[in-house]
């Protein structure tokens, strides 16, 4: 007993009986452990099941949150989730024999009346348990998608459209059809031909195509091939300095190389005839809507709250927009014009006047039916101010950009608005730019630029030219190199020359009723334009000059202009201000914005200004000072002094002389619009470290070039390093170009150092635009999130510390803030929570 035996197997192979048994035993009891815990096992096998399906639905989840947000799943999570749904068919397989194998359970489960199936189910249950753990495993993604490459599009702003859907999908088949590679899209004016291409266009970047650019221009009326290449050239990456060098031809040979035959291009257009021109092999019409949808469309732009203020007007609605011919521009528009009228007769008027309308047959082709249909949107304004403000803006060239603040200028000069002598006459103008912009006549561009629809320009020129009581010319893009033939120049009261090729201005045009005259962008010189030019225009108030970089004197006849109003000589090449202009005593607006040459002011000149109410001077003299040949013999801030009923200032500050002429005057400060404060290199603002800003309660617009700043304080408590403001500081842009290099920390300080934001407290309710540029050592804006109830856009570029944002759900307020930056800034961004940063992923842009 207790001895071993040896059992000889082979001659070399042998093991002992204890060995052998204990194996026999443990093989048995292994075997057997399938029926004893075939329960728990289960019970086991199900727990991990479960937890699968739940990870799979969280994982599905992530994937459709990715895809709606443009993302590209990853191909480890597709097989993953395909592995899944395959395991998951035979744990459904393995749940449903399961129950048969328990009821074959006898002796307390140790053993089954059914041991082979049995044992293969208990076998297969341990081993899926094990499968299913690994899978759990292996799908603990920390990312479930990526970015999808698209075509690089200029995405642009659009609206819900209405009735378009049967023409945009005959434009995107074409799109992919083979034969069809150049897409002429014609139409009226006003149908919804750009509207329609701009849906392509964005949908571009939404769907799977193969083009590897879209490139979108504009073509105006008088355009030039040139512009159009350049264009073309700066998407598909031309070298600028090259591109600029060669000639039409060598840039199209250029464009072509870079074509494949894959390419396609769309154009829209008012003629047919242009399409065959254009040899396009596909010409889809864009037409107006049909009855039921311009129906659809009139109601979303009146309102149910209007078409139910009284029960007959739903169905004098339906007559309106009978009336409209389903023209969507007409529906917008008179549709935006009636939102507010909710009396019977008011609709009744309505109907009568379009009716009118479209009886009154004075206009060919389009004229006759769109013309008049626009104007009742002119018509409907009771105010005489609006109108007259919308007229002038027919003034500007096709699709030229129009700058707020300078179109209020003009208005005031004119006497469309009340006397310049609050902050609420400006106000006014930027009430009635946001009155034009609702009736869409017209268009934002941004936050400082409108434009004027085409098709509404052309009418507002036919109600000042041809039935108005105000006599306009307007030749704008027109290549002219003088002044145009004009019959009776005694009639004209408005003349805008704009973007043309002007170098010549001779003779002495008999025009005394000439009010307005709008010279921009030509190649003006003073020497070719003759002295008695100006001579006979008595009455002009507002003068034009900007943009005319050959201009390097004043034109002398401008002194006889002595009802002049507004100057605008802003980006010319002026060097100085002769005394002459000192007759300009009813002078209100002087823009002397980026002339970069000019040095010399008179010192006495302000003084012969006493009613001067607006200037512009952002970068005057800039170059001048930056390249030391001298510096502007008008000091500037004390001579402002002097203009008491001055309210809009924007100024460009370069020495420090200046600036502390500026710091001690309560009078520039609170009338200052915009403060631009730069160095020169040879200037004690370039050592200047701590900068102290009084509260400006107008300021809009705010840029630092301080390379040495370290520290900025506005209405400031404590020491440290950052940014304290304790009002309401209501810019609309703050701009920073290689400042703040030493600065930790731009912190919007609570009075008394409180940490806690006050629900009813908004910082920044103006702010619009936040530009933070070159900010090295920039870590944090605000501990806290805010709210913005006005911001438009972020762009953060060199911060590469600055990890958080004040930025949260809340912020946007269901608007969609665009953030622009460095796509790795963007993936090292901390959010308050997962959801903020999925709140404003779909408006990342990369920079």
């Amino acid at each position: 007993m207790g001895n071993c035996l040896p059992i000889s197997i082979s001659p070399s192979v042998s093991v002992s009986v204890d060995q052998a048994v204990c194996r026999s035993w443990n093989c048995v009891a292994g075997e057997a452990r399938y029926f004893c815990q075939l329960k728990q096992n289960l019970r086991a096998f199900e727990t991990e099941a479960e937890r699968l399906t739940e990870q799979r639905d969280d994982v599905n989840r992530r994937v459709l949150l990715a895809k709606e947000q443009l993302m590209e799943p990853l191909k480890k999570v597709e097989g993953w989730l395909e592995r899944v749904e395959k395991e998951i068919e035979e744990v459904e397989q393995i749940r449903g024999n399961a129950p048969a194998q328990i009821n074959n359970l006898c002796l307390g489960g140790c053993f089954s009346t059914s041991c082979c199936s049995g044992y293969k189910v208990g076998e297969k249950i341990v081993q899926k348990t094990r499968d299913v753990a690994n899978l759990r495993t292996e799908g603990d993604f920390p990312d479930v998608a990526e970015r999808r490459p698209a075509a690089p599009v200029d995405v642009r702003p659009s609206e819900p459209t209405v009735g378009l859907e049967s023409t945009f999908d005959k434009v995107w088949t074409c799109l992919t059809d083979e034969g069809s590679n150049i897409i002429g899209l014609y139409g009226m004016g006003g149908v919804g031909k750009t509207t329609l291409l701009i849906q392509i266009n964005n949908e571009l970047q939404q769907r799977r195509n193969n083009f590897d650019i879209v490139i979108w221009a504009t073509v105006s009326k008088n355009h030039t091939v040139e512009k159009v290449q350049d264009e073309i050239g700066r998407r598909i990456g031309c070298s600028d300095q090259i591109w600029k060098k060669k000639s039409c031809d060598e840039k199209a040979i250029d464009i072509l190389a870079r074509q494949g035959n894959d390419s396609k291009l769309i154009f829209t257009t008012r003629s047919l005839d242009v399409c065959g021109q254009m040899e396009a092999n596909k010409k889809i019409m864009v037409d107006c809507l049909a009855p039921e949808k311009a129906w659809e469309l009139l109601q979303i732009k009146v309102g149910e709250e209007t078409l139910d203020s009284h029960p007959q007007i739903r169905g004098l609605a339906k007559e309106v927009a009978e009336e409209c011919k389903g023209l969507p521009l007409d529906l917008i528009t008179i549709g935006r014009a009636m939102s507010s009228k909710k009396t019977l007769e008011q609709w009744e008027y309505a109907r009568r006047m379009l009716r009118r309308s479209v009886a009154y047959h004075v206009l060919p082709g389009m004229r006759k039916e769109v013309y008049p249909l626009l104007k009742f949107s002119y018509d409907s304004s009771p105010d005489d101010k609006l109108k007259s403000c919308f007229l002038y803006c027919a003034l500007f060239p096709e699709d030229f950009l129009i700058r707020k603040c300078e179109l209020i200028d003009y208005w005031i000069a004119e006497g469309f608005l009340d006397e310049y002598n609050s902050i609420c006459d400006r106000n006014e103008g930027h009430n009635i730019i946001c009155t034009l912009l609702g009736l869409c006549l017209l268009e934002e561009v941004d936050v400082e630029q409108v434009k004027m629809h085409d098709v509404i320009r052309d009418v507002a020129l036919w109600i000042a030219s041809e039935i108005g009581k105000e006599k306009y010319v307007v030749e704008t893009s027109a290549q002219l190199t003088e002044e145009p033939e004009i019959e009776n120049w005694g009639m004209i009261k408005r003349l805008s020359l704009m973007n043309n090729e002007i170098r010549n201005l001779r003779g002495a045009p008999n025009c005394p009723g000439l009010q307005t005259l709008f010279l921009e962008s030509n190649y003006l010189q003073s020497m070719r334009i003759g002295e008695d030019f100006f001579q006979n225009m008595v009455s002009l108030i507002v003068l034009n000059l900007s943009d005319n970089l050959c201009l390097t004197d004043v034109p002398v006849g401008i002194s006889n202009l002595v009802s002049l109003q507004c100057l605008n000589i802003s980006r010319t090449l002026i060097i100085e201000l002769p005394m002459e202009l000192s007759s300009l005593s009813k002078l209100k607006c002087l823009n002397l914005d980026r002339t970069v040459y000019l040095k010399t002011i008179p010192e006495k000149l302000m003084y012969s200004f006493p009613r001067l109410q607006v200037l512009r001077m952002v970068n005057t003299g800039y170059l001048t000072i930056r390249e030391m040949e001298g510096n502007i013999s008008f000091s500037g801030v004390e001579c402002l002094e002097c203009l008491k009923y001055l309210n809009a200032l924007t100024i460009t500050i370069c020495c420090d002389s200046a600036l502390e002429g500026f710091l001690s005057s309560p009078h520039l400060q609170g009338c200052t619009e915009g403060l631009y404060i730069d160095q020169p290199e040879y200037d004690s603002l370039f050592l200047l470290k701590t900068l102290f800003l009084p509260p400006m309660k107008r300021l809009q617009y705010l840029s630092l070039e301080l390379t040495s700043l370290e520290e900025v304080k506005i209405q400031w408590e404590k020491e440290g390093r950052e940014i304290q403001t304790l009002y309401d500081f209501q810019t609309s842009m703050i701009a920073s170009e290689r400042n703040f290099n030493n600065l930790w920390t731009v912190n919007i300080q609570m009075e008394d150092g409180v940490a806690a934001m006050t629900a009813d407290l908004i910082l920044f309710e103006k702010l619009q635009n936040l530009i933070l540029s070159s900010l090295p050592e920039l870590k944090s804006i605000h501990r806290f999130a805010l709210s913005f109830p006005c911001l438009v856009a972020i762009r953060i570029d060199g911060c590469p510390k600055l990890r958080k944002i004040p930025l949260s759900c809340n912020s946007a307020k269901g608007r969609g803030i665009i953030i622009r930056g460095e796509q790795q800034w963007w993936n090292e961004l901390e959010w308050e929570d997962e959801s903020a940063r999925d709140t404003f992923l779909p408006f990342f842009q990369i920079y």
